[in-house]
């Protein structure tokens, strides 16, 4: 799996920002992608250590769409929790 389809994009919640006070990102990753992937390439692209990755699917919703209200389902998604040992990643864009 190439460095760029591993992570699809950092997730940016209430619950994101709040754990990221503790050293904790929450990223939205390939369905494919493994514990040590994800390791490999978040050590590649940021200066950061990384101590431990959780990995958990966010089911996808059911939504009525449409004038007849027909039953669409949304896709669902890997959720990667990356736990740091030292280093800090800039999710958050300063202004």
């Amino acid at each position: 799996m190439k460095l760029n389809e591993v992570i699809i994009s950092p997730i940016l919640t209430e619950k994101s920002t709040s754990l990221s006070r503790k050293g904790v990102y929450l990223f939205e990753v390939n369905g494919d992608a493994n514990k040590f992937q994800i390791k490999a390439v978040l050590e590649k692209i940021y200066p950061v250590k990384v101590e431990a990755i959780n990995i958990g699917w966010r089911k996808g919703k059911i939504r009525r769409v449409g004038r007849k209200m027909k039953i669409k389902k949304l896709a669902s998604k890997k959720i990667a929790f990356v736990k740091l040992k030292e280093g800090k990643i800039d999710v958050f864009p300063q202004i």
